[in-house]
């Protein structure tokens, strides 16, 4: 079965970020993906996670309060992008991250994707053992964000052909932008190398909203596809008390492995 990670940006954040990934291990996730972090230095993230696989790491967005979400796709940034990546790769790199997320940016139009392309295609030069994904997020939650549609994710790949790249398979976000995220995954599944879970409407823990996460570990079970699946979600109480979702997937399946 997949391997389980806490996001540990939205999970077990009653305690200081350091102190994460200790919380996580004992609540039996497998490993962790930590969005952005670059609040701590190298030295500090490699003594709190004391070997907790580390499955994903974002690339720096830039000022979020000022309304930056990435520079991928941003005319005018390429250097701001291109330093940013740099930082994560290193990053991932030393934490042994297994992927980087690349986010694409608040942007639109013609050369909007012109530049997404030639980023992207620059950052798999640049880090060629480095798996890499794209997550289109929905225009509700982040307005103006290049990336916002699968279909659109998937073209993207389909010309790129860098088989480095995957899919980062949200299924919040499916389900935002789509509708139906169980749709999204049959058209999209050969792409994804990287999936993250919560629940819908709600985003608290993962369940309901129409799709069947037993039936996709079942799946990841069967090809024996090495994926990460991991708990991005608002914890509806303290996270240690809603995480039945992850004793009954891990109770059904087994890992990929054993």
């Amino acid at each position: 079965m997949p391997r389980f990670a806490a996001n540990l940006t939205m999970l077990f954040t009653e305690v200081p970020s350091l102190h994460r990934p200790d919380l996580a291990a004992q609540a039996g996730f497998d490993g962790a993906e930590i969005l952005f972090p670059y609040d701590h230095s190298e030295t500090e993230w490699e003594k709190a996670l004391a070997g907790l696989p580390l499955a994903l790491i974002n690339t720096p967005p830039g000022n979020w309060s000022a309304g930056d979400r990435g520079f991928a796709a941003v005319p005018g940034e390429e250097e701001r992008f291109r330093s940013g990546f740099l930082r994560a790769a290193s990053l991932a790199s030393r934490l042994g991250a297994k992927r980087v997320h690349v986010m694409a940016g608040v942007a639109r139009g013609p050369q909007a994707e012109q530049t997404y392309r030639e980023n992207l295609t620059w950052a798999v030069h640049q880090a060629p053992d480095l798996g890499l994904t794209i997550e289109p997020i929905n225009s509700d939650d982040m307005p103006g964000y290049f990336l916002n549609d699968f279909d659109q994710a998937a073209r993207i790949l389909e010309d790129l052909n860098a088989p480095q790249i995957g899919l980062q398979f949200d299924v919040w976000h499916a389900a935002r932008i789509h509708g139906n995220a169980s749709a999204v995954w049959a058209s999209h599944r050969e792409r994804v190398s990287h999936v993250q879970i919560a629940g819908f409407p709600s985003r608290n823990e993962p369940g309901g909203g129409g799709f069947d996460l037993p039936a996709l570990c079942a799946e990841l079970d069967a090809a024996d596809r090495d994926i990460w699946v991991s708990g991005e979600y608002r914890p509806a109480r303290a996270t240690v008390h809603g995480l039945m979702w992850l004793q009954a997937l891990k109770s059904r399946h087994r890992k990929i492995g054993d």
